[in-house]
């Protein structure tokens, strides 16, 4: 019998500097603090938020769902 691997799973978090309007709700709702505030400014002239250690999220979602711009979108893959 083999021995069943466990999946690994990676986590890209994708900002659209388009939509994003700098209200850093998604620094408030992430539990792994994953956000900081970024000197990166969107289209509209906003200061974005940045992302530290993507390796850490946990993949709850929390932060595309609160988004009110729909700026943020989470991308998990199993390896």
């Amino acid at each position: 019998m083999k021995a069943s691997q466990k999946k690994r799973r990676t986590t890209t978090i994708l900002i659209d500097d388009q939509f994003c309007k700098g209200c850093n709700l998604c620094l408030q709702v992430c539990p792994q603090k994953l956000f900081s505030n970024g000197e990166k400014r969107s289209r509209g002239g906003y200061r974005m938020p940045e992302i530290s250690n993507t390796g850490k999220c946990s993949g709850c979602l929390l932060c595309e769902m609160t988004c009110p711009d729909l700026a943020l979108t989470v991308v998990i893959s199993k390896l």
